[in-house]
C-alpha cells in the first residue's frame, strides 16, 4: 500500500544536514483529504465535560464526539477513540473518507486526559493526570474508556435528536494518539484486544517514563494478539532522561514484526510533534480500516520457544471435569504423606520427589520468625534446609532430573534454585529465574510451578503462565484469561501433554506440543540449555 504522496516520500530521503530547513518549510503538508471538499456532507462535533470516574476518582475532562452525516441509528457504526482531544483534522478527514467509502461510517470520540481540581485554584494547581493515565502499563485507562467513558457517550444525542450508538465489537473499533497518548492507545488495545483491534501511534512514548520501554520485550514473549498497528516517528524526536523516542519506536516496529502482528509504519525527520502524523492520517485510516469488516487476525510469531510448546490452533478451554479430577487426585495421592505436616507448618506449598523426599515451604508469621523450607523424610522426621531466603515462598517444584529444587517467592519477581544433596538437604541457593511483574503490583505473584521433560519451567503468575528456559529467562508469557492471574498449574491428559491452569475458581486446559513431568515419576535428564 502506498501510504504517502510522492512529495512526502521524497521528504523522507532528506539528509540530516538539512533537517532544520525541512522543519521550517514543512516537508509534510496536509493533502486534500485533510481539507473540506465541495459536495462532501459535514458531520457534527459535540462537546461535553465529564466528572464521573471511579477508576480515576476526582478527575474531570473534556471530550468531543464526532457524528458523521451518514450516521443512522440502528446501522452498524464503527468507533475511533483518540487521546488528547481532536488531532490531525480528524473530523474533516472522516467526512471525506466516509463520503468516498474509503472507511466505514465511524463515530469519533476525542477525549482529553483527566485533571483533579485543586481545593483553591488561586493558590494551587490542579493535579494533571496525563502521564499517570497515559504512560502507565496495565488496564486502568482501557477500563476507563470502555467501562466509563463510552457508556456515557451512548447516553448522548445529536442536535437533531439521533441517539448515539456504535458497534460493541472490537473489530469495529480503532484507537490512536500521539506521544503519551500513543502509548495509551497501544496499551488500551494490548490490554483489551477484544475492545480495540486497530491502533494509530504517532511519536509514541515507548520509553522509560512509566514502563512503556518494556513493550518491545513483552511483545516478543506474548502470543500475538489480533491487532493492526501503524507507527510514525521522526529521527529528530526526543532523546532525554527517559530514553530515545526515535530508537524506541523502531524497536516497537521490529518487535511487532517479529511477533507476527500486522504492522506498518512511516519514518520521517521531524521532532516531537504531530505534523507528519497529520499528513499521513488519511492514508493511515485507509490502512487501519482496509478489508473491513473482515476481522483483524494475529499472525505467526518467530518466538522459537512459543512455537516449540504450543500449536497455533490450540487455545485455553474450560477444563474437562473428569480429566481434571483425575490429575488432581494423582497429585493429592502423591502428596498425602506430607499434607498433615504441611498443615502444621503453615505450609504454602509442597512437593514430593521420586525417592520420597518431601519439601514444604512455610511462610514466616507469629510462630516462625521467617520463611522456612522443610525436608520431611519417609520416617516423618523434619529438618529445616533453608531459612529466610524468600519473603513469601508460594510454590515448589523439582527439575526433571530431580537434582534441583525450585522455590517461587510470590512477594518478589524471583524463583530460587537450590542444589539437592543425596541426603535431601539443600545447598547453593540463588535467585535464579527472573519473572515479569504487572504494572499494578510490585511482585510477580508467582505461585504454583511445573516443568516439562525438556527442562522448561512454567510459573503461575499475575500475568498468566510465564515459561522460562533452563538458564532462568522468561521466553514466553501465556495469558489464560484477559487481565487475570493464574494461581495453580499441573500436567495431565493421557500423554501428560495437557497443561491445566486455575484462574479464580475456574480451571482451564490447553493441549501442548511438549510432555510434562510429575515429581513422583521417574526422573529424566533433559538436554543442556542453550546459552
Amino acid at each position: 500500500m502506498k501510504l504517502l504522496p510522492t512529495l512526502l516520500s521524497l521528504a523522507l530521503l532528506l539528509p540530516p544536514g538539512i533537517a532544520a530547513f525541512a522543519q521550517n518549510n514543512d516537508p509534510y503538508p496536509q493533502g486534500p483529504d485533510s481539507k473540506s471538499q465541495p459536495g462532501v456532507p459535514k458531520g457534527e462535533v459535540l462537546h461535553f465535560t465529564t466528572e464521573k470516574s471511579k477508576i480515576f476518582p476526582g478527575s474531570f475532562r473534556d471530550y468531543w464526539v464526532y457524528v458523521p452525516a451518514e450516521y443512522k441509528p440502528g446501522d452498524k457504526t464503527c468507533l475511533y477513540v483518540n487521546q488528547d482531544g481532536i488531532q490531525w483534522n480528524a473530523p474533516t478527514v472522516f467526512d471525506n473518507l466516509i463520503f468516498k467509502k474509503e472507511m466505514p461510517v465511524t463515530i469519533g470520540v476525542f477525549v482529553m486526559h483527566g485533571r483533579v481540581r485543586a481545593a483553591d485554584g488561586k493558590t494551587a494547581l490542579d493535579r494533571f493526570n496525563r502521564s499517570y493515565e497515559y504512560d502507565g502499563l496495565g488496564d486502568n485507562y482501557a477500563r476507563y474508556v470502555i467501562d466509563e467513558l463510552l457508556p456515557e457517550v451512548e447516553t448522548k444525542t445529536t442536535t437533531d435528536g439521533r441517539a448515539i450508538h456504535f458497534s460493541h465489537d472490537g473489530n469495529d473499533h480503532a484507537i490512536g494518539g500521539s506521544s503519551s497518548g500513543a502509548v495509551a492507545a497501544f496499551t488500551a488495545a494490548w490490554e483489551r484486544p477484544d475492545a480495540f483491534s486497530r491502533v494509530f501511534s504517532v511519536i509514541g512514548t515507548y520509553v522509560g517514563l512509566r514502563g512503556g520501554n518494556e513493550y518491545p520485550t513483552l511483545i516478543r514473549k506474548y502470543e500475538p494478539k489480533p491487532l493492526r498497528v501503524f507507527l510514525n516517528d521522526g529521527s529528530n524526536d526526543l532523546n532525554i532522561y527517559g530514553g530515545d523516542w526515535w530508537m524506541a519506536n523502531q524497536s516497537m516496529e521490529r518487535a511487532l514484526t517479529f511477533a507476527g502482528y500486522e504492522v506498518d509504519h512511516v519514518w520521517g525527520i521531524l521532532g516531537h510533534d504531530g505534523r507528519q502524523g497529520a499528513a499521513v492520517f488519511p492514508d493511515v485510516m485507509r490502512y487501519l480500516w482496509k478489508d473491513w469488516p473482515a476481522p483483524v487476525k494475529a499472525g505467526p510469531s518467530r518466538n522459537g520457544m512459543l512455537n516449540d510448546i504450543v500449536s497455533g490452533d490450540s487455545s485455553w478451554q474450560p477444563a474437562s471435569a473428569n480429566e481434571l479430577a483425575s490429575s488432581i487426585l494423582a497429585l493429592q495421592t502423591a502428596n498425602r504423606d506430607v499434607r498433615k505436616a504441611a498443615d502444621s507448618l503453615r505450609g504454602a506449598a509442597s512437593v514430593t520427589s521420586r525417592n520420597g523426599f518431601a519439601y514444604i515451604a512455610a511462610r514466616g508469621g507469629s510462630r516462625l520468625p521467617s520463611s522456612q523450607i522443610y525436608l520431611v523424610r519417609r520416617d516423618g522426621k523434619r529438618q529445616i534446609v533453608a531459612t529466610g531466603d524468600q519473603r513469601s515462598p508460594t510454590g515448589l517444584t523439582l527439575s526433571p532430573d530431580q537434582t534441583l529444587l525450585y522455590v517461587a517467592d510470590g512477594a518478589s519477581h524471583w524463583v530460587w534454585s537450590y542444589q539437592i544433596r543425596p541426603d535431601g538437604t539443600l545447598l547453593d541457593g540463588q535467585k535464579y529465574y527472573w519473572l515479569h511483574s504487572p504494572d499494578n503490583a510490585d511482585d510477580s505473584g508467582a505461585s504454583a510451578m511445573s516443568v516439562d521433560r525438556d527442562g522448561r519451567l512454567y510459573v503461575a503468575t499475575r500475568l498468566g503462565v510465564q515459561v522460562c528456559d533452563q538458564a532462568g529467562r522468561v521466553n514466553v508469557i501465556l495469558p489464560v484469561r484477559q487481565g487475570q492471574g493464574v494461581s495453580s498449574l499441573l500436567w495431565g491428559g493421557a500423554n501428560l501433554d495437557t497443561l491445566y491452569a486455575q484462574v479464580g475458581e475456574s480451571w482451564f486446559s490447553r493441549r501442548m506440543k511438549v510432555i510434562g513431568t510429575r515429581s513422583w515419576d521417574a526422573p529424566n535428564r533433559p538436554n543442556p540449555p542453550g546459552l
